[in-house]
């Protein structure tokens, strides 16, 4: 099986969802999400940060994880797009992440997590970054957006993606017989640390 053709193959067809530094699920209504996120996506200039397809792809990955599966399905990344977007036009109040729990992916030709070695995933996912960056990103945020999910978390902060992908990349290389769902299941990132306020300079002291 060869998944990361199929899903290149349709990247240019997932319907925009916006771009954002940090997107809290829980308190995301589908109203701000039709009538915010998606006229921003529109209006952002493209591949800076998570752009619209990434962070669709980081919902994909979230949902699946959510339903308990431990799948990526290549073909399914359109109807994705398609679904959250009807169910949120349809319920406005309803929040992305219970928006989330109605999308059911279309179960066709699935690559299993548990079945894919950290390491090979690892070697492939170089060999991809080398001779197609923008879609060995895609993929990562996927697998970013599933790891949040079997955390616990519902925030989508952005930042983080390179921290994962460096934790991910470390845990494969310490562990490569494991499998990329137990790797993907066992890890934690936080967002990144602000660096602290520069102090102001002090005034000098008035002269008398």
């Amino acid at each position: 099986m060869k998944p990361f053709p199929a899903i290149a193959l349709v990247l240019s067809l997932l319907p925009c969802i916006g771009r954002a530094a940090e997107l809290n699920l829980a308190t995301l209504t589908c109203a701000k999400y039709e009538n915010e996120v998606l006229p921003a996506a529109a209006a952002a200039s493209p591949g800076a940060g998570a752009d619209s397809i990434n962070t669709v792809m980081w919902l994909f990955g979230y949902s699946v994880a959510k339903s308990g599966a431990h799948v990526m399905y290549p073909e399914a990344l359109t109807p994705f797009g398609f679904a959250l977007d009807g169910e949120c036009k349809s319920n406005p109040n309803e929040s992305v992440l219970d928006a989330l729990g109605f999308v059911k992916p279309e179960a066709k030709n699935p690559m299993d997590l548990s079945a894919l070695e950290c390491a090979a995933f690892a070697s492939r996912h170089v060999a991809m970054a080398s001779t197609d960056p923008e879609s060995a990103d895609t993929i990562m945020m996927w697998l970013f957006g599933f790891s949040v999910a079997k955390s616990g978390s519902h925030v989508f902060a952005a930042d983080s993606v390179g921290a994962f992908q460096s934790a991910l990349l470390a845990d494969c290389a310490k562990r490569p017989n494991d499998s990329l769902f137990q790797t993907l299941s066992g890890l934690r990132i936080s967002k990144p640390v602000e660096p602290p306020a520069t102090p102001k300079a002090a005034k000098p002291p008035a002269h008398p």
